[in-house]
């Protein structure tokens, strides 16, 4: 039996710590399936279809990993999928107790889909993807926090090009 993990988030955008995540749990799972998810708290810079595109072409080169989009509830996609695990990355403490609550409510909600947690590589235990945009929001050097087609997609979003 093939193992397929879920890598959830709403990767707005792509940074190197997701891709940190990404390409680690694909040397561990036989497929990893990375779902963009529309988070309705966040205003995204970057519309699902953009997202979709940046993740496939930053994750091109992972034979394993393939890209997809989802509107609902993360335990209702992973069953459809078929999927064994979610896959979670942690920078910090104060990640650990909301993602906990999250794996919480999904136990309850399919006991049979593991959340698997891997810590992301320390030289990016600070970065976020609010973080990203707020710096490029004024023109700063993103090019070792994001690939460069997010990079060019960020200037081309505040129109730096």
């Amino acid at each position: 039996m093939t193992k397929l993990a879920i890598c959830p988030g709403s990767f707005d955008p792509v940074t190197y710590g997701h891709l940190d995540i990404i390409q680690r749990g694909a040397k561990i799972f036989d497929e990893v399936i990375v779902a963009v998810f529309n988070n309705q708290s966040k205003s995204p810079l970057f519309t699902v279809e953009e997202r979709v595109m940046l993740l496939e072409e930053s994750t091109k080169d992972i034979r394993n990993v393939r890209v997809d989009s989802c509107r609902g509830l993360l335990m209702d996609y992973a069953k459809s999928k078929n999927a064994q695990a979610v896959l979670r990355g942690l920078r910090a403490v104060t990640d650990f107790e909301y993602e906990m609550q999250i794996t919480s409510m999904n136990r309850k909600l399919n006991e049979e889909i593991e959340t698997f947690f891997m810590m992301t590589n320390n030289q990016y235990s600070f970065l976020s993807s609010s973080m990203v945009k707020e710096v490029a929001k004024y023109n700063a050097n993103v090019s070792d926090l994001v690939p460069s087609i997010v990079e060019n997609a960020l200037r081309k979003k505040f129109n730096y090009v």
